[in-house]
């Protein structure tokens, strides 16, 4: 049986870091060539050029494609969107994969899946079948389920509706979060590891915040980002560790409000433009939450049993574990969320939190699959009717 070339697609820090654990399983076995498509932030000054950090890890970048990422209106991300088909379709042709691997739900992913659906490439994609209610997140990333050919969702949940979309629930798979793989895969830092390298000192108190905007809401982000701020400015003996915001519409708004607040409070807080996998989640060992509304506050955070404030509905329609706090984007209801995070008796139900997003091992079920898994015929796809015998009556 001849190799199958795999071309995994990686457009943003996050979205790297899920991957990670694919591609180290991906590059090891025989059975594949791996190929990788690098896009998005991991190209631009502004958020880091993190494509160095795909590089660091020991991979090879197969093709870049530049969206000259900076005006992040609606027309200027739908201008990178156009760039990406193009620069995708011209990527594609030169790689020529087997498949394309695209995880979640992002406009470079779009604009991704566009590309590989017109070049005639088969897609997996990972992270289908979830609902983010205030994002154009939650029609993108149905948009790509229609587009692929199969599916790795990480709840059973996600999988059924992921078939209730029309799609052959023989390749619709159950695998768990990709994400919980690094919390074994990784060799996590220790507290003085990371004091070290990122030059930092915990408090008595500690926050992880992450703030991103709900891009289905017109010019909400900075009022929520300042009420944000501002309820964080009640806290006492805490040390606040923000990480920035990605590219989406009004990103840079919260960046520079975040900035501006850390300039203002300099003791007490510190801004990071990208933690990196490792850093981020080792930090999550060390902080007593996580605050803002990233799902990584959703998806990684209770397998570490601490709680999460989760503000607003960016994350709105997700399945949740019991250590999650959903709260408003006032200023009054953030303050209550964080009170509860710090109570007594939220503290002491979360030794008992259990992560319904699995326990790891997603990246070697995937590998399986892809493995066995025809190709012959498979991007002409029919839709699976859950109505078909009313249909027929």
């Amino acid at each position: 049986m001849r190799k199958r070339t795999i071309c995994v697609f990686t457009a943003t820090r996050a979205e790297y870091g899920l991957l990670f654990p694919l591609l180290k399983e991906l590059s090891k076995d025989s059975a594949f060539d791996l190929q990788l498509l690098v896009s998005g932030t991991h190209l631009s000054k502004k958020f880091g050029m993190t494509y160095q950090q795909i590089v660091q890890d020991g991979f090879s970048i197969d093709a870049k494609v530049d969206l000259h990422l900076g005006d992040d209106s609606p027309v200027g991300i739908c201008r990178s969107m156009a760039r990406g088909v193009e620069g995708y379709a011209q990527a594609l042709k030169k790689l020529n994969p087997d498949m394309l691997v695209i995880l979640g739900d992002r406009f470079e992913a779009l604009a991704a899946a566009t590309a590989a659906m017109v070049s005639r490439i088969p897609i997996a994609h990972i992270s289908g079948g979830e609902s983010t209610f205030g994002l154009i997140d939650e029609p993108i990333r149905h948009s790509i389920t229609k587009m692929a050919s199969v599916h790795f969702a990480a709840t059973d949940v996600y999988r059924r509706r992921i078939i209730q979309l029309g799609e052959n629930p023989q390749r619709v798979f159950n695998v768990g979060a990709l994400g919980l793989d690094n919390l074994k895969l990784l060799k996590l830092l220790s507290k003085d590891e990371l004091e070290r390298n990122l030059k930092l000192k915990f408090a008595p108190h500690n926050l992880l915040v992450t703030f991103h905007p709900v891009t289905l809401e017109n010019n909400t982000a900075p009022e929520q980002c300042q009420n944000l701020l501002q309820a964080l400015n009640g806290l006492k003996e805490t040390m606040v560790f923000f990480t920035k915001a990605n590219a989406d519409t009004d990103g840079q708004v919260i960046n520079q409000l975040i900035e501006k607040y850390v300039e203002g409070h300099p003791g007490h807080t510190r801004v990071f433009t990208s933690l990196g996998q490792l850093n981020y989640l080792s930090m999550m060992q060390y902080v007593d939450g996580v605050v803002g509304n990233s799902s990584s506050g959703i998806v990684e955070a209770p397998s570490f049993k601490i709680g999460t404030v989760n503000i607003g509905d960016r994350q709105a329609g997700r399945l949740r574990s019991s250590s999650i706090i959903d709260c408003g984007p006032q200023t009054v209801s953030i303050q209550k969320a964080l009170q509860r995070l710090y109570s007594p008796s939220f503290q002491s139900q979360l030794k008992l939190v259990k992560n319904i997003y699995g326990k790891g091992g997603t990246a070697v079920k995937i590998v399986k699959i892809l493995k066995k898994i025809s190709l012959e015929g498979i991007l002409k796809k029919e839709f699976y009717d859950l109505n078909k015998e009313l249909v027929n009556v």
